[in-house]
């Protein structure tokens, strides 16, 4: 079996704040080590269930993390931006599942570590069909456009609990408990990797066996995204299609997931340029 992993950073223990997830910030070569370490305990673990190989998504800011000299030499990584499915470029057909680790809650959500969706400074709310959706669930419909389902999320207690609600009796590891935005009750690094292997394991198995199934929400989708401020709305605007809601709102009508993830990173790259 194929499998698929896409590791993002603020969900990883003992990341708690945005200098540890900045390349200029304190503590980030700390981090990235906490993030290739996490991102070997889930390939350990999708081998002991019986992954025949695992392509490795760097998926956080600007996809250069890993440490590559401590990465696990048997799987193939794709790095750097831009990526037209960012945070799961390379995700086809044929693959049995889909590891999400490290991620984090959505944008607005209450207790959730460095919550945000996709671009922290620019989205403060994202919903599609009229519910909230975060990168799990953007990320997990564009997985199963191509008959991929999500076997594994891991991060703090608040995206493992978004991510059942969004899909089911997946597979979770919750690594730390948010106390505020900026502050967690955290496993250390040793042990929440050692929890990640072993639910890698599980869910690997459990996808082998038919547990899961894609994520397969039905299209047109309907995205509506508030806005930081009004020109990052202005600016997003720009992209032929976008309809504008409110001073800081604008929506559009995806005919795909695929579509629905790059016009949002299309809104969000427009927004970023407003921003002073």
């Amino acid at each position: 079996m194929r499998v698929y992993l896409s590791v993002d950073m603020e969900g990883v223990a003992g990341v708690v704040h945005v200098d540890q997830t900045r390349r200029s910030g304190h503590d980030y070569e700390r981090a990235r080590r906490w993030m290739t370490h996490e991102a070997n305990a889930a390939i350990d673990g999708a081998y002991d269930g019986g992954a025949s190989s695992v392509l490795v998504n760097d998926s956080h800011a600007d996809m250069r993390n890993f440490v590559l000299e401590e990465l696990d030499p048997r799987v193939e990584l794709i790095s750097g931006s831009l990526k037209p499915l960012s945070m799961v470029q390379g995700v086809e057909p044929g693959f049995g599942c889909a590891l999400f680790v490290g991620y984090h809650a959505g944008a607005g959500s209450r207790a959730g570590i460095l919550d945000h969706t996709y671009f922290g400074k620019v989205v403060a709310r994202c919903r599609v069909g009229g519910r909230d959706w975060n990168e799990t669930a953007i990320n997990a419909a564009v997985c199963g456009a191509v008959g991929v389902p999500v076997a594994l999320v891991t991060g703090d207690s608040t995206v493992c609990a978004q991510a059942r609600e969004i899909l089911g009796e997946v597979e979770t590891v919750s690594v730390k408990e948010a106390v505020s935005r900026y502050a967690a009750r955290s496993l250390l690094p040793a042990a929440a990797q050692h929890r990640i292997r072993a639910a890698a394991s599980a869910a690997v198995r459990r996808a082998r066996d038919g547990a899961f199934a894609p994520f397969r929400p039905p299209p047109p989708f309907e995205l509506e995204v508030e806005f930081a401020n009004a020109a990052c709305a202005d600016a997003a605007e720009l992209l032929p299609g976008t309809v504008r809601r409110s001073g800081v709102a604008c929506a559009y009508r995806a005919g795909d997931a695929p579509a629905l993830l790059q016009v949002l990173r299309a809104w969000t790259l427009l927004g970023s340029t407003t921003l002073t």
